[in-house]
């Protein structure tokens, strides 16, 4: 008997039907997936010999921080149909630099983390007004970019020198250390960041009781038991504050100078972003995803990278949008908190765009505080007696 085709029809579309059904979701799936593209930039320039032999920073500074952000920025995408991928270079040369970055806008991505010189990261900016893209400076210290040359579409991760210093004078201020013997290098980097120091002495009510400028170039492995004591002797001080941002000479400063008094800045007793030595609120969890990923110590500019990347994946996440212009407001307004393993919520300052943070001053093996430290108010949040307060700064930043 011959089966009639109506029927074979009905019977293959209940055995089949199941099976089509389950293959369109997993189409719609797969197409409902929002993908997000993170560029990541970095240009590390030849800095010369270093008179001292200490260990150089890692080549993957920076591009580590970005790759673990990434990873739990999909943690949480794979729950919320959310796909993150990272492009990073980095450059040989200014040149390239540039031209891999306008490769990239043209190429459609928006969302770019950069580990540059201040030179760079202005030519950057340009190229990113240009293609209405977001700019996260996650290698610059500079002051400047906080207060006078305001970057549009430009956010912060990384905290200002005057940031650093404002933490250590805190700290001094509280623990009665109030005479500075200051010595600094020669360095553009080490005026910069004297310049920061003068700032916090005077906010703080600090004294500079005498300022030198180490500008020899003299081996210390050999003769700073007899070089450093004569040249630290002056006026009695409380506390040797030092600017080498390179490692020229800094560390051997310890234990050296003329009067037994402790050593902070660049060495010694030092504000950073980010340090092994921080295991609080979380952070050593923190601490041991990146060891296991970079079989290493984060640093502090793994730090403002990892910040960087988990930024873009916050504002992803609440704003459910990928556009540059979308996420840019949401991050610069008081709407926006990104958890950070430093005991509180951060956001930024939608003057310039910097991300308020605690600053861990930290020795080699211990973390000693984490100002800002109590007795020091402010009127909106304690967080801004860090840094340029709205009043000093010139920048008012916004996305074009």
């Amino acid at each position: 008997m011959r089966t009639p085709k109506r029927l074979i029809a009905f019977i293959a579309a209940v055995l089949l039907g199941p099976i089509i059904s389950l293959s369109a979701l997993a189409a719609t799936d797969k197409k409902a997936v929002q993908e997000i593209r993170v560029g990541f930039i970095a240009y590390h320039p030849d800095q010369g010999p270093v008179l001292s032999n200490l260990l150089p920073e890692p080549a993957n500074r920076g591009f580590a921080g970005a790759e673990l952000g990434l990873k739990d920025n999909n943690t949480t995408g794979r729950f919320l149909k959310q796909h993150y991928t990272l492009i990073s270079k980095l450059a040989d040369s200014p040149e390239q630099t540039q031209q891999i970055v306008q490769q990239w806008f043209a190429e459609g991505l928006r969302l770019l983390i950069t580990d540059l010189p201040t030179s760079q990261l202005l030519a950057i900016n340009q190229l990113a007004l240009k293609y209405h893209a977001i700019v996260l400076n996650a290698g610059s210290y500079d002051d400047q970019l906080r207060t006078q040359a305001c970057l549009k579409n430009t956010l912060h991760t990384l905290p200002s020198r005057a940031m650093l210093t404002d933490a250590l004078g805190q700290w001094s201020n509280a623990r009665r250390l109030k005479r500075w013997l200051l010595i600094k290098g020669s360095q553009p980097e080490d005026l910069a960041y004297t310049e920061a120091l003068k700032r916090s002495a005077k906010r703080f009510g600090l004294t500079i009781v005498a300022e030198k400028t180490w500008d020899f170039d003299t081996d210390l492995r050999r003769t700073a038991q007899r070089e450093l004591p004569l040249f630290t002797q002056t006026d009695e001080y409380d506390l040797v504050v030092v600017a080498d941002e390179r490692g020229d000479f800094g560390e051997y400063v310890m234990y050296n100078t003329w009067y037994p008094r402790p050593v902070a800045g660049t060495q010694g007793l030092t504000p950073v972003a980010w340090h092994r030595v921080v295991e609080q609120w979380g952070a050593a969890q923190l601490q041991s995803r990146f060891q296991a990923q970079s079989h290493r110590w984060m640093n502090s500019k793994d730090y403002a990278a990892w910040m960087a990347v988990r930024t873009l994946g916050e504002a992803v996440t609440q704003t459910k949008s990928s556009d540059a212009k979308t996420l840019f407001d949401f991050i610069n307004s008081e709407r926006f908190q990104l958890a950070a393993f430093k005991g509180r919520k951060l956001n930024y300052r939608q003057w310039s765009g910097q991300l308020r943070q605690p600053i861990p001053l930290v020795q080699p093996r211990s973390l000693v505080a984490q100002p800002p430290l109590d007795g020091f108010l402010h009127p909106v949040t304690d967080l801004d007696t860090l840094g340029f307060d709205q009043p000093e700064s010139n920048c008012k930043v916004s996305f074009l």
